[in-house]
């Protein structure tokens, strides 16, 4: 019973597994948690705050500890004499042992302030790479939405291509009665059949490009072959395909306050100017300031490890200045390097608004294209498919013949496509308008 009862709770969860689908919301929520590219943009992140770490450490004083310890060894010399700081002892055993012993510390005092901008320069980098984090998410969010509405619209089209098969299956049966009644040719009932075989060639290849659909969603999301998926996306209704469209100009005045990527472009111009200002104080001079403390000591003196380390101990403390005369070139260099990279930066701007000027209008021009397609297909469709029900009845009573009817199949195949192409491309596309000025995307 205990092992029956479990076998049965195993299958009604891998059933509710299967069955489980996904909003759009669903979609979004998980691939932000799980991309694998939104996930590297974020460890540049936090690669830039490790930067920003190193390099206000550039206004610490260094401090390190040095030692050396060796061993000589002189076979052929009676008498070595040893060298200790201002000492010279000397000792007959032909192995001999140093050590040395040192505390070194470093600070600079000035470099014309390139270390403090430094600092601003890499905070700066590091707010465009929030902005690249920013923008990858934009982007792992359009490229869902999309397909989405692919798949929900090859969803609505296998349904029909469903619902004609079921027509066509009706037409043929039809057929082989009437052939076999003498009342219609072998010829036509081959038409029939190969309306039937289109039929069903139109579903399977429904299904195909549905799976293709999903598996594309699914990689976005980071699912293996081995998850169950689906969607919970529903019809949309005429209110949602002929709401009101954003203005294009609308759309592109707030694109321009909100989208990442313009904010990126702005904040590189600052951090070009940034970089120029750094080259041109490399012709600046250098203050630094040094101190050290050290001591030494020796075996064959006559004075003990304590006394030798006590009698060669040895301080020193100075300021070095440095001035840059002829380097190479190298600083002209970089001042020449950081102009240029501010023209680039202003270049790179302009095109990131073009960019987003030329995709707002094909929004723009897409959603209202669909629109009125829309609704002057959804008109023809309704129309189309009142005429080939009333053709398929006269063919079932035998006032119609298979041209006509295989002309009226395609009138709807086309109609019914036309429409619901439109009606999903202005779903898309209106919501993409709406995406782009600050709102959520809502299916």
């Amino acid at each position: 019973m205990k092992k029956s009862f479990l076998l049965f709770f195993l299958l009604c969860a891998s059933t509710a597994l299967a069955q489980q689908a996904w909003t759009l919301q669903d979609c979004i929520d998980y691939a932000l948690k799980h991309n694998i590219q939104v996930q590297k943009n974020r460890i540049n992140e936090e690669r830039g705050k490790v930067s920003l770490w190193q390099d206000k450490g550039t206004l610490l004083p260094s401090l390190s500890f040095n030692t050396n310890q060796g061993v000589g060894y002189r076979p052929f010399t009676e008498v070595i004499s040893i060298v200790q700081g201002d000492q010279v002892t000397s000792t007959r055993s032909n192995v001999t042992y140093q050590g040395t012993y040192g505390l070194n510390a470093n600070v600079t005092l000035w470099n014309g302030g390139i270390n403090h901008i430094n600092i601003k320069a890499q905070e700066l980098q590091n707010q465009i790479t929030a902005l690249a984090t920013e923008q990858s998410e934009l982007t792992i969010q359009e490229q869902i939405a999309q397909l989405y509405v692919q798949i929900m619209y090859t969803r609505e089209a296998e349904k029909v291509n469903e619902q004609l098969l079921a027509t066509a299956q009706s037409q043929y049966n039809r057929g082989v009665e009437m052939m076999a009644q003498g009342q219609m040719a072998k010829a036509d009932v081959i038409q029939l059949e190969a309306q039937l075989n289109s039929a069903k060639y139109s579903v399977i290849n429904s299904k195909t490009q549905l799976a293709n659909y999903k598996r594309q969603l699914k990689a976005l999301l980071e699912l293996d072959l081995n998850t169950p998926f689906d969607i919970t996306g529903n019809i949309p209704t005429d209110e949602q395909v002929l709401s009101l469209v954003p203005s294009a100009q609308e759309a592109y005045s707030k694109a321009l306050e909100m989208r990442p990527e313009i904010k990126s472009a702005e904040l590189s111009i600052e951090a070009a100017n940034m970089q120029l200002d750094i080259a041109k104080r490399g012709f600046l001079p250098t203050i630094g300031a040094s101190a050290s403390l050290g001591s030494n000591h020796s075996t064959g003196s006559k004075n003990g490890w304590g006394e030798q380390m006590k009698t060669n101990l040895n301080m020193s403390a100075g300021i070095n200045f440095s001035v840059p005369i002829f380097d190479n070139r190298r600083n002209m260099t970089n001042v020449k390097n950081a102009k240029l990279q501010q023209v680039t930066s202003k270049l790179d701007l302009q095109d990131k608004k073009n960019t987003l000027s030329n995709t707002i209008e094909q929004y723009w021009l897409n959603a209202n294209n669909g629109q009125q397609n829309y609704i002057a297909a959804k008109s023809r469709a309704k129309s189309q498919k009142a005429s080939y029900e009333l053709l398929n009845e006269q063919f079932q009573n035998g006032l119609k013949n298979t041209v006509d009817v295989l002309q009226g199949r395609d009138n709807v195949i086309s109609a019914e496509q036309d429409m619901l192409q439109s009606k999903y491309m202005a779903l898309l596309y209106i919501q993409l308008l709406k995406f782009y000025t600050g709102e959520k995307l809502e299916l």
